[in-house]
């Protein structure tokens, strides 16, 4: 009878261990953002972040396909380091806004999964 009662005993204690370790678990698990959400910017919110202009320069104007090559510094909301690369525009008048050889600040936005110029301005 004995060891039936250290068998009880022992599986109780057992089974408090347990869930006393699932719910250190679940609060730690509670308190990291999800895949889906993104980690603060330093700078901020992720609006602050979305509207902060980047430095670039035109290589390249392309009227009939509608793109711009920019070389540019890093593209925070984006989380994209600096590179040239070709953008699809969001408005066709800013390919007559600017000139190859250009100096610019740019907002770029991922829109229907490409990235896209959605504001543009001379650098000065």
């Amino acid at each position: 009878m004995s060891n039936i009662r250290i068998t009880l005993l022992a599986f109780i204690a057992a089974l408090s261990f347990a869930g006393a370790a699932s719910a250190q678990t679940s609060k730690s698990m509670a308190d990291m953002p999800s895949t889906s959400e993104k980690a603060p910017t330093a700078g901020g919110s992720d609006a602050a972040a979305a509207s902060e202009l980047t430095e670039g320069e035109i290589r390249k104007v392309d009227k009939d396909n509608k793109k711009l090559t920019i070389k540019h510094g890093p593209l925070k909301n984006l989380d994209m380091p600096g590179m040239t690369m070709v953008f699809g525009v969001k408005d066709d008048a800013m390919l007559d806004k600017v000139e190859t050889g250009a100096k610019v600040r740019f907002q770029a936005e991922k829109v229907d999964g490409k990235i896209v110029v959605t504001k543009i301005e001379s650098a000065r």
